[in-house]
């Protein structure tokens, strides 16, 4: 009795999908790591450039030197010099300086304004939580730069007026976030047995959700720092914000506007550059931190 031989196995075919998939989670990971590699590098600069520079080098607001001016960059300028011949790269970093800080002091003031409204209404809920989002959504329909514009407009050119316009205009979305996070955590099992257990709403505000909101709130802040950043340097560029002798990045794009239509473009740019590379840095780690937050919502940038 005879019997055929098997057929020699061939080479088993691979699955499309299963390679396809892996290739490209690969991919999107290996992004998402140079992505943060790059931003906590142009970071880091900026931290390094703003901490150090500005006391090692001092700059003087109102010095004139024409027979430097506009001159292109080179060795002795890296970035060029302005329209009034001072170095444009000292600008820069001095100017970052001023708007990071107006940028971080109004961010924490928002974050603080908005984090204790919106906890306050989630915990309260009822009429007061519908009064609190009536007043959050009024304000909301108007935009911030108008409403800054007016803000600051009842100041005296400073940092300060700039620092309470932006904080005033930018607590409402983390007060969205916070009183969205509040409300679903007075269903978890855990606030149920606080209550049970004698708590006061009070208590059980303090100990228990604010706690679990202020990773939430946390990053809300970091992400409304470089719209800060361009806050302040949209009311500079107007003539709202800083004085116009004072380093600022949108006093200097303000100041150069007259050299970019003579066809000097360095005023214009590195001031500019100044402003995207840190925002897409702070917005490039502040996404990582989010997907390790909640890894199931793609990062989104808050700009």
């Amino acid at each position: 009795m005879t019997c055929d031989a098997p057929a020699p196995a061939g080479p088993k075919s691979p699955s499309p999908a299963e390679p396809a998939w892996r290739s490209y989670g690969g991919r999107r990971r290996a992004t998402r790591a140079l992505r943060v590699r790059v931003s906590a590098v142009v970071l880091a600069v900026t931290v390094l450039a703003v901490l150090l520079v500005p006391p090692l080098v001092r700059l003087d607001q109102q010095a004139v030197e024409l027979a430097d001016k506009l001159l292109p960059p080179s060795l002795a300028h890296p970035f060029g010099t302005d329209d009034v011949g001072r170095d444009l790269l000292l600008r820069c970093v001095h100017g970052l300086r001023v708007s990071l800080l107006v940028g971080l002091a109004a961010a924490l003031t928002a974050t603080v304004i908005g984090t204790a409204v919106g906890a306050l209404a989630g915990a309260l809920g009822g009429w007061a939580d519908r009064a609190v989002m009536r007043v959050v959504d009024t304000l909301s329909s108007v935009p911030h730069l108008l409403l800054g514009i007016f803000v600051v407009a009842m100041f005296r050119p400073g940092v300060w007026p700039v620092v309470v316009s932006v904080a005033v205009t930018h607590w409402l979305s983390t007060a969205r976030i916070v009183r969205a996070e509040v409300l679903s955590l007075r269903s978890r099992p855990f606030v149920d047995a606080a209550v049970s257990g004698g708590a006061t709403r009070w208590r059980v505000t303090v100990r228990h959700l604010l706690p679990a909101v202020l990773p939430q709130a946390a990053l809300a802040a970091v992400l409304m720092v470089p719209h800060a950043m361009w806050h302040e340097s949209a009311l500079s560029f107007l003539g709202l914000g800083l004085p116009t002798h004072t380093a600022s990045l949108g006093t200097l794009i303000r100041g150069a506007r007259g050299s970019l239509l003579a066809g000097q473009w360095w005023p214009t740019l590195f001031p500019g550059l100044f402003i995207i590379l840190p925002t897409l840095a702070i917005a490039g780690l502040a996404g990582a931190w989010r997907e390790r937050i909640n890894p199931r919502r793609r990062s989104e940038l808050m700009l």
